[in-house]
This record gives C-alpha cells, structure tokens and sequence, in this order.
C-alpha cells in the first residue's frame, strides 16, 4: 500500500517537473498587435523604401501602423514633411516634440526623439531640465516662449491664452506658428498611438531616419 502511494506521488509529480524545466516562449510582440511578418502591400514597400531613403530603418510604430497601410504612408509622408520640408529650426521643432512626448509619458516617443534632439544640438541637460524650464537658465527668450505654447496645446486641450500666444507669436512667423502647431499636434496623437497600442521602444537599435540640422 505504500509502494502504491509512492508511484502515484511520483507520477503526478512528473509533470511538473517537465512543465519546470520547459524553456520559457520568447516574447516577439511589438505591441499589443502582432508584427507583420513579410509586408507586401505596394503601399508598405513604398514606405519602407523612403524610410531606408532617407536614412532611417522601418520601426515597430511603422510595423504596427502597417495593419492600415494607406494611413500608414500618409502619416509617414505627413512626419518626412515635418522633418524636411518646414522653415521652423529643426532644434525648436524636436524641443517641442519632446516636451509633448514628456507631457504624454510616451516612453516611445522619447525614446526616438531624444537623439534626434541631441543630432541638433539640444543638450543632455537641457533635455533633463525640460520638465522644469520655467526655473530653468538653459533656455532663451525664444525656446521658453516656444515650450509655454507647447503646453498650452498639449497640456490644456490647446486652449492658448493670449498671453501666452502673444510671447509665442513674438519670435514665431505665421508659417513657423502652424508648422509648430501641427508638429505638437501630430506628435502628441503619435504619443497617444504608442501608448494605446503598446507599442515597444525598439531592441534592435533601429533608429528613425535622422533630421536635417
């Protein structure tokens, strides 16, 4: 009876002794969407295509996006053309995209954009003084002028008093005041997009393609 016992204890033993040593699945998700294993969509070809044209490689946000490929491109053409083919100092737009992304704790965001900034030029302290540039001396006229805006759109729902839109239109040209404008207003949707959908900062060091400083 003891003998008996014994093997029926050792056999449901067994199991779990397999289940334990089982190695543990990695992890490929990229976000709360599978990746797309081998995009050949015309539209996704298209895009990766100028990503890698331009310097950058395809990211998990442009994986992620690719499940809808015509949005997909659209706002990849819509981020080039803010990158490339605005008047605004690209120094002031990064400034500005990464006090959204902070505003928004989009952890991917910063992620990519925080080089960016750097490659213009903005430096690592005043990265790390951007939550607190009111009482911070890294800032000029301009760039505290340019972050005050940034908050009031980013912040309060874009509701700008006219105060702050007054100090922000004073070093600002109306086409530098839209292109500001609708990068805070992308980049702060793209920082919603991340964070909804989980996207994953990347682990294989891709990086976006670099701007024009």
């Amino acid at each position: 009876m003891h003998r008996l016992a014994a093997c029926i204890i050792l056999i449901t033993l067994i199991p779990v002794s397999f289940m334990a040593a089982a190695p543990a699945e990695k992890d490929t998700s990229i976000s709360r969407l599978p990746a797309l294993p081998d995009p050949s969509d015309p539209y996704l070809k298209e895009m990766f295509a100028k990503v890698r044209a331009k310097g950058g490689q395809p990211l998990n946000i442009h994986l992620v996006q690719g499940f809808a490929p015509k949005l997909a491109k659209a706002r990849l053409d819509m981020a080039y053309a803010l990158r490339y083919d605005v008047i605004t100092p690209p120094l002031l737009r990064e400034m500005a995209i990464l006090r959204t992304g902070q505003i928004l704790n989009s952890e991917y965001e910063l992620d990519q954009h925080i080089p960016l900034a750097k490659a213009c030029g903005m430096t690592d302290a005043q990265i790390a003084a951007l939550p607190d540039w009111r009482v911070s001396s890294l800032f000029n006229e301009k760039q505290r002028a340019l972050l005050g805006y940034t908050e009031a759109v980013a912040l309060h729902g874009g509701d700008v008093d006219d105060a702050t839109y007054a100090a922000f239109a004073k070093h600002f040209s109306p086409q530098e005041i839209v292109e500001l404008t609708i990068t805070i207003i992308t980049y702060y949707g793209t920082g919603q997009l991340t964070k909804a959908l989980k996207v994953k900062v990347e682990t294989n060091g891709a990086r976006s393609a670099p701007p024009k400083c």
